[in-house]
């Protein structure tokens, strides 16, 4: 998978933010509760600070009333620090978590899944396992390709097996990783 395109704006702040209410949380850490975002704006700016939109996806948002200047500033230095660190430890940039793998590999397993081809009924499907066999560490800024191949489908017990093997590499060709996916799907027979 390929993210070369993909911008990151980082969260949004002040009028950036454009849902009707926030929860929100003030410069100390206490929570102010659920108020419109308007309202919320206003208690910023009445502290010379910005609001800031820390969780995006929950419900409301939640955001937090914070100088965004020194965030960015103390941001960038964390990850200045995290960089230091990975090539000290003799990585050349800062290292993903062994199962981030799931997130790229996951998105080249759907389209087999969906294939008419294989003929999964998705709709019974139930999954069954995964296994993982790591390469070269995954670093920031690599560009990683994942390819997926069907490598056995089989019945047992009223069921079908779907066994898809993905293999992922960067952009010099190094194998990331390996995965076995096995799908379920009840009912076959």
């Amino acid at each position: 998978m390929d993210r070369r395109g993909a911008r990151d704006l980082g969260p949004r702040v002040n009028y950036r933010i454009r849902v009707p209410e926030v929860r929100v949380i003030d410069p100390e850490g206490n929570q102010l509760g659920v108020m419109p975002t308007r309202e919320a704006l206003r208690l910023a700016q009445e502290q010379g600070l910005d609001l800031v939109e820390v969780a995006p996806h929950a419900q409301p948002p939640v955001c937090r009333i914070l100088d965004y200047g020194k965030y960015k500033y103390e941001e960038s230095k964390k990850q200045r620090e995290a960089r230091a660190k990975a090539r000290e430890a003799g990585f050349r940039d800062i290292v993903a978590p062994p199962m981030f793998c799931v997130v790229f590999s996951a998105g080249a397993v759907a389209p087999a899944i969906l294939d008419p081809e294989v003929g999964m009924n998705f709709a019974m499907m139930v999954h069954g396992g995964q296994e993982f066999v790591w390469g070269e560490p995954v670093c920031s800024g690599d560009v990683i390709t994942t390819t997926t191949t069907c490598k056995e489908i089989y019945e047992r017990g009223g069921m079908g097996f779907y066994v898809f093997e993905t293999r992922s590499v960067n952009q010099n060709g190094e194998e990331v990783v390996r995965g076995l996916w096995t799908n379920i799907v009840r009912g076959v027979s």
